[in-house]
């Protein structure tokens, strides 16, 4: 078989990153995933396989540092940092010493920020072109969540950044709808990520697979679906029939998903690509460490009918990607923000400038807080 055209990598391959607070039920969730058909061809990267149940999987054979399972599935151990083990895993791909695989899902441990991983998916010069983000599923347990995320920031930045949420361990409560506060609070931290409960069966191939920008069956861009915008229009509407004072009990002032803020930024009109270049690189560089996740799609003046997708985490950001058409009848400009500790307006300010707004009439921006923290340095460059 000829091999590879260095100049023409093939498609990228689509990685799903499952993540969850210690005991969330990654690992029950992992092992019904991976008895799937849908899965037959996937890798599996772990840290260690003593911390996924394989006992509860079929073993075809074992080969170093390769599980075989009779689902078609192959498990690799991830060694030393996970750019390396993508790149060796690439390799052997390539030269035809593994099965070939058409997808990877990636289980973090359980306090890990998955921030890294995100990075290396987004920015590696190479693995950016051999894989794509295909989305992050976040599982939080019913029974201890709304303590895990008082106590531990890392859970809240795991719920923050999901485009899907799992919540465990339903079944468990004394009444169903003792799961209603924390799904509340998940849905205030995190609008844009659906929600599934796996008790009832919902954490399936269907509703966690596939669900990143590109829609596998037709094989276009799904804007709409990828961003979940409306979900924050929807939140805003709700917001404006309240006043503007908090009345949140003085201890939930110091919950750590206080530091969280969710906003989606929409323009009308398109706008020069240096604005937005000058725009992102300002942010990113001053203010990186604040942006947990951003995504979007703009519309530009140089050729209107073409838009730019941006998608970045923290202070890095995958290279935009034109695409050759608007996917569906908005042709808006929409940005999908999610902060940790950054005050909404100050973005909104930044965004005014760059795109020489007339006034707050010409820019819709919805914020999901009446009470925004500002940025913890002072000033556009910080």
């Amino acid at each position: 078989m000829a091999s590879l055209d260095p100049r023409r990598p093939p498609e990228p391959i689509p990685v799903t990153l499952i993540t969850g607070f210690l005991g969330a039920g990654k690992t029950t969730l992992l092992n019904t995933l991976l008895r799937d058909p849908a899965l037959a061809d996937t890798l599996v990267l772990i840290n260690e396989f003593g911390e996924i149940g394989l006992d509860h999987l079929l073993v075809e054979s074992i080969e170093g540092d390769q599980i075989v399972m009779t689902s078609g599935c192959l498990c690799c151990t991830i060694r030393g940092d996970l750019a390396s083990t993508l790149e060796d895993l690439l390799r052997r791909l390539d030269n035809h010493r593994i099965k070939p695989f058409n997808r990877i899902v990636i289980e973090t441990t359980g306090l890990a920020d998955p921030a890294p991983v995100l990075h290396t998916l987004i920015y590696h010069p190479y693995l950016m072109l051999r894989f794509r983000l295909d989305g992050v599923v976040t599982l939080v347990d019913a029974l201890n969540g709304m303590a895990i995320l008082d106590r531990h920031a890392e859970a809240v930045k795991q719920a923050a950044v999901a485009d899907r949420l799992v919540i465990t361990k339903t079944d468990m409560l004394a009444k169903p709808e003792d799961a209603e506060p924390l799904r509340a609070r998940l849905k205030a931290l995190n609008p844009t990520a659906v929600q599934y409960d796996a008790a009832r069966g919902e954490a399936t191939p269907k509703n966690l697979l596939n669900i990143g920008l590109y829609d596998p069956d037709r094989k276009t861009p799904d804007v709409r679906r990828w961003l979940n915008a409306e979900a924050l229009l929807a939140k805003h509407d709700a917001h404006d029939h309240h006043h503007h004072g908090h009345d949140h009990a003085p201890h939930d002032v110091n919950r750590h998903d206080e530091k969280i803020r969710a906003f989606a930024l929409r323009h009308a009109e398109p706008l020069p690509l240096g604005a937005v270049d000058i725009f992102l690189e300002l942010l990113r560089t001053a203010h990186g460490a604040h942006l947990l996740r951003v995504k979007g799609i703009i519309a530009l003046s140089d050729d209107p009918s073409r838009p730019l997708v941006i998608h970045g985490v923290q202070h890095m950001f995958h290279p935009p990607v034109r695409l050759a058409a608007w996917p569906d009848e908005d042709h808006t400009t929409r940005i999908v923000f999610i902060l940790y500790d950054m005050e909404p307006s100050f973005i909104e300010a930044l965004w005014q400038g760059f795109a020489n707004l007339a006034g707050p009439d010409r820019a819709d921006r919805t914020a999901l807080t009446d009470n925004p923290l500002k940025p913890a340095r002072g000033g556009l460059l910080g």
